[in-house]
């Protein structure tokens, strides 16, 4: 099973706190995404260009938190 990272996406906001949300993203597509600026796809099934990486605390995307979640470990 390949690992998965939380990555940022910022054209989602948080509709509570209108904070940028991030997602949970297979990690060998990460830098393929940040070099080559090719999309990732993210476990919610959202489709985006890696810009930055998550500081600790920040929020993330409920539906990937639920996917990943359940995946097994």
């Amino acid at each position: 099973m390949s690992e998965t990272q939380v990555l940022e996406n910022p054209r989602v906001d948080n509709a509570d706190t209108g904070d940028e949300l991030f997602h949970y993203v297979d990690k060998k597509k990460i830098t393929e995404s940040a070099v080559m600026g090719t999309p990732a796809v993210a476990l919610c099934g959202y489709v985006f260009a890696v810009t930055k990486a998550p500081k600790p605390g920040s929020p993330v995307c409920p539906d990937c938190k639920e996917i990943f979640e359940s995946l097994p470990k």
